[in-house]
């Protein structure tokens, strides 16, 4: 598997500062699973009384790690809990082999840390198809346990990193009845970038304290507006995992899904989801593709897609080109409802067709300037009705080819 020496031009100038959460500790560890001279295997520690949510892949060949998590989130328990999460290796399409090896992980971390298997959540990223070397992981954990800190999560974020070119992180503070409510989350992601119900891997932490329906509420409203609206290439995950946890230790109580704490959580998680765009394989532009004036807003997001995940229109925002007919062209391909003469383009504030047409104020060289920015903003009006939604994607790059290709070797 080739390593990443360069770090994406889109990509923040630091890790953030993440408050502190109370009740959350975090260690990484170099185990070697995969990668050799970096940290690859991260443990996190939660303290009794933690609420969890989470939601996963679709895909029909999700891996075995996801499995056992979707099996074990709606537990209601008042126990400790942990994450262990690996990089370098899937252990996806593993047969027994990786119900084996979850198992394994999962049995040794409850006892090395005291918390009942049942409370224990793995997650494995990495090559698909490669029986998980667990003993690895499973003789770091001492190693792990000792490390564990609460002012740890940036190794945390360091230690799932695949062909991520940096870590990611972001939190919040808000205020809830004169109290003080953190939150903080990291997550990786870079290429296999489409997904479905949750994305590549992600584990926000907050000190509120939350009731675990209201939790997992919020959590699957809030993933339809950010992650699942993000795509690098269109393809998803066998790992895709999400989860969220809510320590209680602020003693700060969130009763349902609206208010501050829903808007804060929003943030991060959108913060979240675009640097896993700006972090693409081979990425050098952002884009933020809008549509307005679907028939629906379910209309809209097809559309948005459409365009976010056509070859075509993502070569073109590599090569600095506004070819708006590709856009277009996404747009009838898509499936949804619409109407040629009805369309209306936007690059950023250039009109650049309307009603079916190219705009009559339109210079191509306005267009081209435009597309040399690293953050874009295609606008297109269906012209329909009033269904609307953003997605987010990157460019495609030969640097995509050339991570993809080598992967494995």
């Amino acid at each position: 598997m080739a390593d990443i020496t360069h770090v994406s031009p889109l990509a923040p100038a630091e890790f953030p500062t993440l408050p502190v959460i109370e009740g959350a500790e975090f260690a990484a560890v170099e185990a070697g699973v995969k990668y050799q001279n970096r940290k690859d295997v991260m443990l996190a520690r939660l303290a009794p009384g933690t609420t969890l949510a989470g939601v996963f892949t679709k895909s029909s060949t999700r891996a075995a790690p996801v499995l056992d998590c979707q099996a074990k989130i709606g537990l209601d328990s008042s126990d400790g809990a942990a994450i262990i999460v690996n990089a370098g290796n899937a252990n996806a399409f593993t047969g027994k082999n990786g119900a084996e090896a979850t198992n394994a992980v999962t049995s040794a971390v409850a006892s090395v840390l005291g918390v009942p298997e049942n409370r224990i959540f793995s997650s494995s990223t990495g090559v698909i198809g490669e029986p998980l070397p667990y003993d690895r992981i499973t003789g770091k954990l001492d190693e792990l346990k000792q490390r564990l800190s609460d002012t740890s999560i940036q190794d945390a974020a360091e230690g799932i990193r695949t062909t991520d070119t940096f870590a990611k992180g972001s939190g919040a503070e808000i205020e809830i009845d004169g109290k003080p409510v953190k939150i903080a989350g990291i997550a990786k992601g870079s290429g296999m970038i489409a997904p479905d119900m949750a994305t590549m891997l992600v584990y926000i932490f907050t000190d509120a304290k939350i009731a675990r329906p209201v939790l997992q509420s919020m959590l699957s409203e809030l993933t339809d507006l950010t992650f699942n609206n993000i795509t690098v290439d269109s393809d998803t995950s066998t790992s895709d995992t999400l989860l969220l946890a809510a320590t209680g230790a602020s003693g700060a109580e969130v009763t349902d899904t609206t208010g501050p704490f829903r808007d804060a959580l929003h943030q991060v998680m959108l913060d979240l989801a675009h640097q896993v765009v700006r972090d693409g394989e081979g990425a050098t532009k952002f884009v933020e593709i809008s549509v307005s004036g679907a028939a629906t807003d379910a209309d809209a997001r097809t559309h948005a897609l459409a365009i976010a995940n056509s070859p075509l229109v993502k070569t073109a925002v590599a090569g600095e080109d506004p070819n708006w007919g590709r856009i277009v062209m996404a747009i009838g391909k898509s499936g949804a409802a619409a109407d040629r003469d009805l369309l209306s383009i936007k690059f950023g504030d250039i009109l650049v067709a309307e009603n079916g047409w190219v705009c009559e104020s339109y210079n191509e060289d306005d267009g081209a300037s435009y597309m040399k920015q690293q953050d874009l903003n295609i606008n297109v009006d269906i012209g329909l009705g009033t269904g609307q939604s953003t997605v987010w994607t990157c460019d495609l790059t030969h640097g995509y080819i050339t991570i993809n290709a080598d992967y494995r070797s």
